[in-house]
């Protein structure tokens, strides 16, 4: 093995500067096991896509062609691939190579293994199968427009290789370019540069393909496609939104704000890399908030709530253009790398843009949030409450809760000119790489504490990185605005009349705090009381409706099953619907009932990844 890795290393260290690639991270805590590459002796470095989107079949067709790097003397080359049509496996002059795919794992998919026999490129022929992980096809009545169907791509974390036969790791990152040709009526986009302006080319058949181009080695996770009924809208000289036209102006209204957030996160930690900033709001089916896909931020429609409450989503994909996709986490066991820096880095600009209470009291959200889920994991010295770990098994949000409060510890200890000076070097140092937990820890030792031991006392940095729980020293911010909030909920938990809550003009945020701080268990008469005065299960706000809706579940609520049919049958964003589904089965056989019959009705709505999150929810043996 040493001798593969130092082939390789003198290898990578002799290209010439514009055209080395990104490092290969070979220390233990580098190791991903959701993988089954072997990048120290065969590596993709570049993926060219071309192929064709079958909405009768519901496949993607075509080729792949692979550029490779390889320590001297390796004669093979290990895929990730999951339940792909493998027609041919070529080299540059079109000569077969031979090839093998392996036993398949329901988590992991199966190994390509390709003999090499010294090739640099290889050419892949083969097509996704209808049911493709990272795949979601829908039809024309689940779009907004209701007349073309429509595609979207979901590949973190692992997703990617059930469409893109490659080396599916965060570690192993890649530059990529795409041809993708799809019906007439239809728009392609991608999460890179679009190639001649973005102007499609005649295809037969009366097909037209567009072309993408990505230069910076990325982690193949944020290969991203959608293809559908698509308009488009400036925001301004470097950003805009794409979504169908009955979407348009929603939200070119509710993400107005977007070069203000450029500015402020180039204010913070340096220039955005990425040329174009730019939006696309999906159909209600995706299952996320937002997707940092490069250049262009995938988001759910629940975002459009009128009132730009819910732009920390915004803000939070924005700054993965810093942390997660600059500096990546070279395996899924350190996820907090991306998702707790880029809490912070949110926080830090929704301050900047609408001042320190505003960003308190998302602060303030995330602490309730942290409690819940270090009580859900089983109590602070729970495992799963660690932010290193197994890939996975950190619980529920941790990663981004507790990932931000360690980071925000470190500002509150240090002072914010000093933090922020490291951490904007740390993005310079680490640009377009891949980094572990412990070279985290090393870097911060090196660059900002710099063997002053007090310092090193105080922040107890592995004892955040490696412990469970919280550390005495965790920082917690309160919000004046929540505050006024808790006030009126102890006022109705006392007996007062709802209608003395006069919610008019909260926040998303407050609106939460509130349902949220509400007992579980409350009389029918005083649900609806509070259903009646406030219009919860009428809510067009998502995250209200969800709220309400737990609250009503652990009542078992009845009046409330007609909104929660709509909603779940609605929504396929994950963090609204899966603790629904799991307050159901919480309610012992009538809620069983429920939930495993509102799942089968509307499974085939939701992304493969969320539909097989809530089947273990609902069935769990």
């Amino acid at each position: 093995m040493r001798h593969f890795l130092a082939s390789l290393a003198a290898l990578l260290f002799a290209l010439p500067a514009a055209a080395q690639v990104a490092p290969i991270l070979t220390t233990p805590e580098a190791k991903d096991v959701w993988t089954r590459a072997r990048p120290e002796i065969a590596r993709v470095t570049h993926v060219d896509l071309n192929l064709r989107a079958d909405f009768a079949a519901k496949t993607m067709s075509g080729r792949a062609t692979l550029t490779i790097l390889a320590a001297k003397g390796a004669k093979e080359i290990v895929l990730d691939t999951d339940d792909l049509d493998i027609a041919s496996i070529t080299d540059d002059r079109g000569r077969p190579l031979q090839y093998s795919v392996g036993a398949d794992d329901p988590e992991l998919g199966a190994p390509l293994t390709i003999q090499l026999n010294g090739r640099k490129r290889i050419t892949i022929r083969y097509s996704s199968k209808p049911g493709a992980g990272a795949l979601q096809w829908l039809s024309p009545e689940q779009t907004a427009g209701k007349t073309q169907p429509y595609l979207f791509s979901q590949g973190q974390a692992i997703y990617n290789r059930s469409w893109i036969p490659t080396q599916d790791s965060p570690g192993i990152r890649q530059t990529w370019s795409a041809t993708i040709t799809v019906p007439g009526n239809l728009v392609a986009v991608m999460s890179a540069a679009r190639v001649n302006g973005g102007k499609a080319k005649a295809a037969p058949n009366g097909e037209h393909s567009f072309s993408f181009k990505m230069d910076k080695p990325v982690p193949p996770y944020l290969i991203a496609l959608a293809v559908g009924d698509l308009k488009y809208k400036a925001l301004g000289p470097r950003s805009g939104v794409w979504t169908e036209a009955p979407m348009l102006e929603a939200a070119a209204t509710e993400f107005a704000d977007i070069e203000k957030m450029i500015d402020a996160a180039e204010a913070l930690y340096g220039p955005y890399r990425w040329g174009r900033y730019d939006m696309l709001v999906l159909p209600p089916a995706f299952p996320y908030g937002g997707m940092e896909n490069p250049m262009l931020t995938f988001l759910t429609p629940t975002l459009l709530t009128g009132d730009r409450s819910n732009t920390d989503v915004v803000a939070h994909e924005l700054a993965h253009s810093w942390s997660g996709n600059l500096v990546t986490n070279a395996t899924w066991s350190d996820s907090w790398l991306n998702e707790g820096f880029t809490t912070y880095f949110e926080n830090r600009i929704m301050e900047a843009l609408y001042g320190p209470e505003r960003a308190a009291m998302y602060t303030d959200l995330d602490w309730d949030g942290l409690q819940r889920d270090i009580g859900l994991a089983g109590g602070p010295e729970a495992p799963a409450t660690r932010l290193h770990g197994n890939p996975g098994e950190t619980y529920g949000q941790l990663d981004y809760f507790k990932g931000s409060t360690f980071l925000r510890t470190i500002e509150r200890t240090v002072g914010r000119a000093k933090f922020d000076a490291y951490l904007r070097s740390y993005f310079d140092r680490h640009a377009f790489q891949p980094q572990t937990t412990a070279g985290f820890l090393a870097d911060i030792r090196a660059n900002l504490i710099k063997g002053d031991k007090a310092l090193e006392d105080a922040l107890q940095l592995d004892r955040w990185a490696y412990g469970p729980g919280l550390p005495a020293n965790a920082v917690r911010v309160t919000s004046t605005t929540l505050a006024a909030v808790d006030a009126k909920l102890v006022a109705f938990n006392a007996g007062g009349p709802a209608s003395a809550i006069q919610p008019t003009g909260w926040s998303t945020q407050e609106w939460q705090r509130f349902l949220n701080g509400l007992p579980r268990q409350l009389p029918a008469a005083r649900l609806k009381e509070l259903d009646e005065t406030l219009g919860l299960s009428v809510s067009g706000n998502a995250y209200i409706r969800s709220a309400w809706l737990d609250l009503a579940i652990s009542n078992r609520y009845e009046p409330a099953l007609p909104s929660l049919r709509q909603f779940v049958h609605s929504v396929g964003r994950g963090l609204l619907i899966r603790p629904l589904y799991t307050r159901l089965m919480q309610q012992g056989d009538w809620g069983t009932a429920i939930a495993r019959e509102l799942f089968a009705s509307a499974r085939a709505g939701y992304h493969p990844g969320t539909a097989a999150g809530i089947e273990r929810i609902v069935n769990p043996n």
